[in-house]
């Protein structure tokens, strides 16, 4: 099998071609690319291989440079799920071979793969996660019968007290939405991701209709918002935040559900709610209440000085107390500092 190494944002009809493969992802498209590399300064390096006008092979990687956390290629970074697509494992050995001698040439720490368990098997995950995906009905009521009670109540109590939802993809509202969730990370002890981010995800994949906002008010104050992106049939809920001291409302549970009925009515298929750590039980609550199919998530990492792939160490934990306790204003440049080291 002949691979090329390419760049989608510069590669022609890439979209096109992706839309032939049977699993192509939003996060496989030349939008998503173009965000990472340009926001980040990653060089996108996906080994392809083509067959009568049509993606055979695909394997997305970006190559990260960092004097922090080292050189290494990531398939891909700040991604849920990369599924890599190969005929068979006899396709994918040649193509980790000849990965494994291209990193230790460019000198990278190792190579790291967001999915693809089934060329994996035997060998040893770096960590775990889940994944829900809910298959989308066109009969609102069907689909609203499959969610957990507690699920519908918070729904209906989100309605009753004035909560209203707005399907947006205007600069605005990606912006609204980067104040709740500079609010959302620093409870949670995290740096929130640069605004130049998700200005460049609005400029490439928002305003093209690749992605939209889903923004709660209540009382004309922003309360919760969530960013959603699509290719194909599929979409994925990929950001979500929130004002805490509006929590009460159930605002979240009825941003959801705007989003699900969007997506239903213009035709899509399946609506997937991310990935989640197995030790976060509130957020694994949260996503089992909406009548999802539950499936696990494994990522690999091959470390190239030892020739062998390895699991994750234990984390830093103390550093997301440190995060919490700082001011946002110093929270936000840590954001700015930090994320295109960390991938």
């Amino acid at each position: 099998m002949e691979y090329r190494i390419i760049d989608p944002s510069a590669f022609p009809s890439w979209n096109d071609l992706l839309a032939t493969c049977r699993r192509h992802s939003f996060f496989h498209t030349a939008e998503w690319s173009q965000v990472l590399s340009e926001a980040y300064g990653y060089r996108p390096l996906y080994f392809v291989s083509f067959r009568n006008n049509a993606i055979c092979s695909l394997a997305p990687l970006m190559e990260v440079r960092s004097l922090l956390t080292g050189k290494r290629a990531v398939s891909l970074p700040f991604t849920d799920e990369c599924p890599l697509v190969f005929r068979d494992r006899f396709g994918f050995a040649a193509y980790l071979k000849s990965l494994q001698d291209l990193g230790k040439q460019r000198g990278w720490r190792y190579i790291e793969w967001r999915g693809g368990d089934r060329y994996f098997q035997g060998k040893t995950p770096f960590c775990r996660f889940f994944i829900h995906t809910l298959k989308l009905r066109s009969d609102e009521g069907r689909m609203l019968s499959g969610f957990r009670s507690s699920t519908r109540r918070n729904i209906r109590k989100a309605e009753k007290s004035g909560v209203t939802v707005e399907i947006a993809d205007t600069l605005e509202a990606v912006s609204a939405f980067c104040r709740l969730n500079r609010m959302t990370r620093k409870v949670h002890g995290l740096p929130p991701q640069p605004f130049r981010f998700f200005r460049l995800l609005h400029r490439h994949v928002v305003s093209r209709k690749r992605g939209f906002v889903a923004l709660a008010s209540f009382q004309g104050k922003p309360v919760a918002a969530s960013v959603y992106l699509h290719f194909g049939r599929r979409a994925i809920y990929k950001y979500g935040a929130s004002d805490r001291r509006f929590q009460h409302l159930r605002a979240n549970n009825l941003v959801m559900w705007e989003a699900i009925r969007w997506y239903t009515a213009q035709g899509f298929e399946s609506f997937s709610f991310g990935r989640t750590a197995p030790h976060n039980t509130g957020l694994l609550q949260f996503k089992r209440g909406w009548g999802v199919e539950e499936t696990s998530l494994q990522y690999y990492r091959f470390d190239l000085e030892r020739d062998a792939f390895v699991q994750e160490r234990k984390k830093h934990e103390f550093l997301f107390e440190v995060f919490n306790r700082m001011p946002e204003p110093m929270l936000r440049l840590m954001g700015m500092i930090l994320y295109r080291h960390v991938a």
